[in-house]
């Protein structure tokens, strides 16, 4: 998206210290990767709500106990390097209106809500990890994407301004870090190839259109 900072922190280094030699984490790396755990464990309880009720029930116990697990995490990573994280505050249903209605009034089946919860809480992470990591997004980007994509996802809205369209195409391409996931952990999951197959279709018809 040529957003500025992104060169800021040097992921592969990151990754390896992290791996490795924690102790020899930057102030700035450190923050960063606190502030990414934090996110991720934050991430999915609220993502719960856009969804069915069945899904929320059967999830909502590990969801809980794996933010708990990347919060020590985070808070080890942070206090090592003597630096702050926060977690973000993620939107849920309760908390949005589009044009006009509630949330969830004109998105009933899975896929939808799920598009629909992907497209804005997946912005809301990324800023929030953008931010810890330098990388500056404009905020009339945000506001637009954000405007433009519960509309198009659970409104009135047909189409999205191409800048918006690309931004999520980027956005949905989590569905490698799901696979990669499902990989590392010989995990064969259903749920997991459900969310990869979601993602990465969207994201190719984001591409195409």
């Amino acid at each position: 998206m040529g957003f500025s900072g992104v060169d800021s922190l040097n992921g592969d280094r990151v990754e390896r210290r992290l791996r490795t030699a924690p102790d020899e984490l930057t102030p700035d790396e450190a923050r960063s990767v606190a502030a990414t755990l934090l996110a991720d464990g934050a991430f999915s309880e609220p993502y719960c709500e856009w969804l069915p009720t069945w899904y929320e029930l059967a999830l909502i116990a590990p969801v809980r106990y794996c933010d708990w697990r990347l919060r020590r995490v985070a808070g080890a990573v942070a206090d090592r390097a003597s630096v702050t994280a926060t977690a973000p505050r993620f939107s849920r249903p309760a908390d949005v209106r589009i044009d006009g209605a509630p949330a969830l009034s004109r998105a009933s089946g899975f896929r939808e809500r799920f598009l629909l919860a992907d497209s804005l809480l997946h912005l809301e992470w990324f800023v929030h990890v953008a931010a810890a990591d330098g990388i500056d997004v404009p905020a009339d980007l945000i506001a637009r994407t954000r405007e433009e994509s519960l509309s198009y996802y659970g409104g009135d809205r047909d189409h999205l301004s191409p800048d918006v369209r690309r931004f999520q195409r980027h956005l949905f391409a989590d569905d490698r870090w799901v696979r990669r996931v499902d990989e590392a952990y010989d995990l064969d999951s259903a749920l997991f190839g459900l969310w990869e197959r979601l993602l990465r279709d969207e994201r190719r018809r984001l591409d195409e259109s």
